[in-house]
């Protein structure tokens, strides 16, 4: 491993425990707290080393420290928007704020709204796509929507279950058009949810 590999990672494994010290401190956790709630998984000592950037989390390890914090996963990830450390240069972070994230890029607008083909969902073969379709049954039970034929949810949701993938909103998207499973604005809505 090169130098500059190294200063790059270890300036990435810093810009992680900035991420994680931040969220921490919004949710109002001290290091020994976060270490009672986890039944002592998460030592104080290791959660500091991982905030300070001298230890890098695994990411069995994040999975679970983002389900302890009740947070998506890649927040606990910097992003394009993080490129710079956002710390005094000791490890600190200024404020304890977590910066806003920016969206991810779609190819294009963000769509407020996206429609899917429910009746698509039985010709895939795909284990994630079929938790999405495990995600919006849920959404049908929720709201008493039980047309089976389309389901229109939020852009915001499309972000969350990418999120849960660990992959950009666009490349989900794509997935989903590769198997017809979106309904493409200005498409005839009528004839697709008619019984």
């Amino acid at each position: 491993m090169s130098d500059h590999s190294g200063t790059s990672a270890s300036t990435y494994a810093r810009r992680v425990g900035e991420r994680l010290r931040a969220i921490r401190r919004q949710k109002a956790l001290s290091l020994q707290e976060v270490e009672a709630i986890s039944d002592h998984e998460f030592k104080a000592s290791v959660l500091g080393a991982y905030e300070r950037g001298e230890r890098v989390i695994s990411v069995p390890r994040l999975q679970r420290l983002a389900r302890l914090y009740l947070v998506p996963v890649d927040q606990l990830l910097p992003s394009g928007a993080d490129a710079a450390p956002t710390g005094r240069g000791d490890g600190a972070v200024d404020d304890g704020v977590v910066p806003p994230r920016r969206a991810p890029a779609w190819g294009g607008p963000s769509p407020d709204k996206i429609t899917f083909d429910l009746t698509r969902f039985d010709d895939v073969d795909d284990a994630e796509l079929a938790m999405v379709y495990r995600y919006l049954k849920t959404i049908m039970v929720q709201r008493q929507d039980f047309n089976g034929r389309v389901l229109t949810i939020r852009g915001d949701d499309i972000r969350a279950i990418a999120g849960l993938f660990g992959v950009e909103p666009g490349e989900l998207t794509r997935r989903l058009d590769d198997q017809h499973l979106r309904v493409h604005r200005g498409a005839d809505l009528a004839g697709a949810s008619s019984p």
